[in-house]
């Protein structure tokens, strides 16, 4: 099961759990208020697992690629890991499905504080368009994960300041609805 939390200030390892003391817990309906999405698979069996095909039909995940960050697998593994460590957001919804190992999603609330996910293998993450998040690797520093995407994939991500871009303005009119 996902768990998330509040991060602390410190600006040591990125890979480090980085819990505030006393540890200040998210729960997945705070993160589904800010349009964050957690579902739960079947890693082992992600080929034929009925319930990713009902979610890739129903959301209309038509384009998928599996991609391993560790060392090895990944050329210029320490700058992309700075890259994707960088905050940022996209104009699309990024979905990531972990398929073995496990890494941090970091996303921004609504008073802009950090909350870090703690990401497994079977735990798939939705985070909306226009939401300020980053990834790392957690101390295991090996992930392998399958990319969705609605149509052709769209890579581009917006380093912040990037609050200019329609998908940025929907995002804070859909944390303003919520907050009602």
């Amino acid at each position: 099961m996902v768990e998330a939390w509040y991060m602390d200030e410190s600006q040591e390892d990125q890979r480090a759990p980085h819990r505030q003391r006393p540890n200040r817990a998210v729960s997945l309906e705070q993160l589904r208020r800010l349009g964050v999405v957690y579902r739960r698979l079947d890693a082992d069996n992600y080929e034929t697992d009925p319930c990713l095909k009902e979610i890739r039909r129903a959301e209309n995940y038509s384009w998928m690629d599996i991609v391993t960050i560790c060392k090895d697998k990944l050329p210029n593994y320490e700058e992309k890991i700075k890259t994707f460590y960088e905050e940022h957001l996209h104009l699309d919804d990024e979905i990531r499905y972990i398929l073995e190992g496990s890494g941090y999603f970091d996303v921004r609330d609504k008073d802009d504080k950090w909350i870090r996910i703690s990401m497994e293998k079977g735990d798939m993450i939705t985070l909306p368009a226009g939401i300020y998040h980053r990834f790392t690797l957690d101390e295991n520093n090996y992930v392998k994960a399958m990319r969705l995407f609605v149509g052709e994939p769209i890579w581009t991500a917006y380093n912040r300041p990037a609050d200019n871009f329609p998908a940025r303005t929907q995002y804070m009119k859909f944390l303003a609805e919520e907050a009602h």
